[in-house]
């Protein structure tokens, strides 16, 4: 998704803080950013419960598509992938509800109570 005036409108003003890189291809992306000493995290329906995951260091999050996923391609190169447990006939939440839990789930990892 681009940076439109409805992404800025949604983010009710994080985009004027939270800096954002656009890339062509995730795949090359992962492999340089790891080549940096980043740890690469995604989602997968059969990940590790994201309550256990520690978020320490320098970390990357990929979210899947809500319909297809995180491609295989790229899935290759997650370090560890990463699922919210669900109970019931829903399986999934949406990409970005996902998100929020999940970094919400970092900021504990690195703030501890």
């Amino acid at each position: 998704s681009g940076l439109t005036s409805v992404v800025a409108k949604t983010s009710t003003g994080a985009i004027d803080h939270v800096p954002v890189a656009r890339v062509n291809n995730l795949v090359q992306t992962c492999q340089a950013l790891k080549d940096r000493g980043y740890w690469i995290f995604g989602t997968a329906m059969e990940g590790g419960d994201y309550r256990k995951w520690n978020a320490n260091g320098k970390t990357v999050l990929v979210i899947g598509n809500e319909g297809k996923g995180i491609s295989p391609l790229l899935l290759k190169q997650m370090d560890q992938t990463l699922t919210i447990p669900m109970i019931g006939h829903v399986q999934s939440l949406n990409a970005s509800v996902a998100t929020g839990v999940l970094l919400y789930q970092a900021f504990n990892s690195r703030h501890p109570l």
